[in-house]
């Protein structure tokens, strides 16, 4: 397997990066670079690192030891309300429990933007209508998130993050509560984005096949460690799947959408201790 590559243009970089609960190691000596412009998927098993790594690169958490760097500046040295003009954070679980309505909850992506008094102008709600209508809740906009279901409190989280007018969008399984269709649906519109230019994406996601499907580069975690990073077809092979996963793969071109596929199976140790 390959090691974590340094990349060209550069918007993260881990240099000797560990990071510990209360002691408990959960991240150990990552030394990798996210490129900008691109979909990058972190992938690994539970318990792997992954919302670690993605609460560190939106500075939520310091390292214990290391440094990370992002646009070639400490992150440790960039203000807070600077920081969020340049990336916003969608986390595993929405965590707003007031009866704010959705239109208002979507608003507060603009606060970086804003003077400290400023209100948000014609053109700002025209933003909040837009990034409503790509993601599917624009129909909620006047019902109070507590009262929606979790895949619809997962899209306004999306849309709020994206009315932040963000250079780089971290996703810590954000589609995990989100049926297949918007799944499909917010995976097309982030891709279509960063092809577009302008936005750079890191998402931590569980299926082989959606990371295979959408994304430009994988980042496999285990143990806490960066085991190989690189292109999806350069990344995505059975000895690859089997040293994260412990499973037995084989990948095909899917005739339908002519992505990588996957089809995993327990390996012949694994299927006997599985047996009853």
């Amino acid at each position: 397997m390959a090691a974590c590559k340094e990349r060209q243009s550069p918007l993260w970089r881990l240099e000797g990066v560990d990071f510990a609960y209360r002691g408990k190691p959960a991240l150990h000596d990552l030394n990798c670079v996210l490129q900008s412009g691109l979909c990058t998927g972190i992938l690994g098993p539970n318990g792997s690192g992954k919302s670690t790594l993605l609460d560190l690169l939106a500075g939520l958490l310091t390292p214990t030891r290391g440094r990370i760097w992002f646009r070639e500046q400490l992150l440790a040295k960039w203000r807070r309300r600077q920081l969020a003009r340049q990336l916003a954070l969608v986390p595993q679980h929405f965590g707003l429990g007031f009866d704010f309505s959705v239109r208002a909850v979507v608003a507060m992506g603009l606060h970086p933007h804003l003077g400290r008094f400023a209100l948000p102008t014609g053109a700002d709600q025209d933003w909040l209508d837009l990034v409503m209508a790509q993601t599917g809740v624009l129909a909620l906009a006047e019902r109070p998130v507590t009262r929606l279901s979790g895949g619809e409190q997962q899209r306004v989280a999306v849309a709020r993050a994206l009315a932040q007018k963000p250079e780089a969008l971290l996703l810590d399984e954000a589609t995990a509560s989100l049926d297949v269709g918007h799944t499909l649906a917010l995976l097309h519109l982030l891709r279509d984005k960063v092809r577009a230019g302008g936005l750079t994406v890191v998402a931590v996601l569980h299926d082989l096949n959606l990371a295979a499907r959408f994304c430009d580069e994988l980042l496999f975690l285990h143990g806490g460690r960066c085991l190989v990073q690189g292109p999806v077809a350069d990344i995505l092979t059975p000895e690859n799947i089997r040293a994260v996963y412990g499973v037995d793969s084989a990948i095909r071109a899917d005739a339908f959408t002519h992505a990588l596929q996957v089809s995993l199976r327990l390996a012949p140790r694994e299927r006997a201790a599985a047996a009853p």
